[in-house]
């Protein structure tokens, strides 16, 4: 049965997160189509992998028998990472956008997987991965919007997870999640609601979609 590498990043828990809402709709519907699957779980937030090092970084150029002490434990963490990317079916990231761009600890994370020779270079490791990107925004950052030019969350993950590491990407995108707590966005309401439930639909269509294409 198939693998699913979910990861979270929002600093909210549970319903407080559109992101984490969002994967949870997500996975609930994979695991029904997967129900003897597996799930590989990794929340950020909670337990958040180790920023890139010296020596995590100068290990992936060095040959095994040439490492520090220091640099073969640094580099054992990047590839405990690097291979449940490698062993998943498919990705679920939830993304949610802080100050113009993804949290801190998914770019940890993604510093640590990105490894020129395997999963970056002519023939990425994990080439052809479906990965679902959950970019939640608290505005709108869509073309024709105000803020456009500061849409630095797709733009960036296209060009890591398509550009470098080869992935099949596709993102659900619930915004404007500020504006039922925000008086100033609130004639954005109506907005934010169908955005939302967009986004809830997106998850669960999505969902059995790729089920469906894993299963052919």
């Amino acid at each position: 049965m198939a693998t699913l590498l979910h990861i979270d990043s929002s600093v909210f828990s549970g319903e407080a997160s559109s992101s984490r809402s969002v994967t949870a709709a997500f996975r609930k519907t994979w695991e029904e189509q997967h129900p003897q699957g597996t799930v590989i779980y990794r929340d950020l937030a909670a337990n958040p992998v180790p920023h890139i090092t010296a020596d995590a970084w100068s290990a992936g150029y060095a040959a095994p028998s040439e490492r520090t002490p220091e640099q073969s434990a640094a580099f054992a963490a990047r590839v405990k990472l690097i291979e449940e990317l490698e062993r998943a079916d498919a990705v679920l990231i939830g993304a949610p956008m802080y100050n113009y761009a993804i949290p801190s600890t998914l770019k940890a994370w993604l510093d640590n997987v990105l490894l020129l020779g395997r999963t970056a270079g002519e023939t990425p490791s994990a080439q052809g991965t479906p990965v679902i990107v959950v970019a939640s925004r608290g505005g709108s950052y869509a073309p024709g919007t105000p803020r456009e030019g500061y849409e630095f969350v797709q733009n960036y993950l296209e060009a890591v997870f398509t550009g470098t590491l080869g992935l099949d990407l596709d993102f659900i995108v619930p915004e404007l999640t500020m504006a039922p707590r925000n008086p100033a966005m609130s004639e954005l309401v109506p907005l934010y609601e169908a955005s939302r439930r967009r986004a809830f639909e997106d998850a669960t269509t999505k969902a059995k979609e790729l089920a469906q294409r894993l299963a052919a």
